[in-house]
């Protein structure tokens, strides 16, 4: 049985899925791992990429390459949710390590030290590490984290709408492959945000400083559908912390609480916006 499950959620990023495969199997392990990719339907050709590098690498690639993509269409927000969802239940190793199509890994050692950091930490639930964002449109790349980021952090932090994670620097624990996900994570627009919380909920959340791979942002990304000027995603987010904090127990209820402030203030400033046009 694999150690380590690699969760390559993907869609239409032919001009990027070679090197992220690559980059998974080049990886230099004491333990077996599995690359688990779900393609969402593309029609760029990178399905066709996808098969050849699962028939060279029998055993070692399970693709899931849907004919159709899987939804949900609206609101697009949600956009490659189902895939998401369903990818992360096929994981079948004692720890996933997240990566998206459009992004790569840079060290090829980076699922030996995150597995042994968590090996060692058994009060961790979440590793991840620093990486380079690089730019479609040319502008300067740079680190994710800053050199002031802490080697360890809560839910607390998380539940500080802060965020500090790349989510191609992720190795969790598997809780997921016994465990059902929060009611809440379906309704929450900001799937990797929902995951996190829930994982930082089991311990806590290790940093490595090493810069281990890339992170690209171009315009075909979610995050320029997750933006602070959607509103209707603002009020989605509001909502998740506001769910969250029953699901907790109100156990951070005063964090919480400061975090749904701002986004009501944030609405409140975009509103203002919108009825002067």
């Amino acid at each position: 049985m694999s150690k380590v499950s690699v969760c390559v959620p993907t869609f239409n990023h032919a001009r990027y899925i070679t090197q992220m495969l690559e980059g998974a199997l080049n990886q230099k392990t004491t333990f077996p791992f599995e690359i688990v990719i779900g393609d969402d339907g593309s029609t760029d050709g990178a399905q066709d990429i996808i098969s050849t590098f699962s028939a060279q690498n029998p055993g070692k690639i399970r693709a899931f390459l849907h004919a159709e993509n899987q939804g949900p269409f609206e609101p697009r927000e949600f956009a490659g949710r189902n895939n998401v969802l369903q990818l992360l239940k096929a994981c079948r190793g004692e720890y996933v390590a997240m990566c998206e199509g459009d992004d790569y890994w840079t060290d090829p050692y980076k699922l030996q030290k995150q597995v042994d950091f968590m090996e060692n930490h058994p009060e961790f639930s979440i590793s991840h590490h620093n990486v380079l964002v690089t730019y479609e449109d040319g502008s300067p790349s740079h680190h994710f984290n800053k050199e002031t980021q802490p080697s360890i952090s809560t839910i607390d932090d998380i539940l500080q709408d802060q965020w500090f994670m790349a989510t191609g620097s992720w190795l969790y624990r598997n809780y997921f492959r016994t465990e059902n996900f929060a009611d809440w994570h379906a309704n929450a627009a900001a799937g990797d945000w929902a995951l996190s919380i829930q994982l930082a909920a089991k311990g806590k959340i290790g940093y490595l400083s090493d810069v281990m791979g890339v992170y690209r942002k171009h315009s075909a990304g979610l995050s320029h559908v997750h933006s602070h000027n959607n509103t209707w995603f603002l009020r989605n987010r509001k909502e998740m912390f506001e769910n969250v904090n029953l699901w907790l127990d109100k156990k951070y209820d005063r964090t919480i609480i400061r975090t749904v402030a701002r986004y009501e203030e944030q609405l409140e400033k975009l509103e203002k916006i919108g009825s002067s046009l």
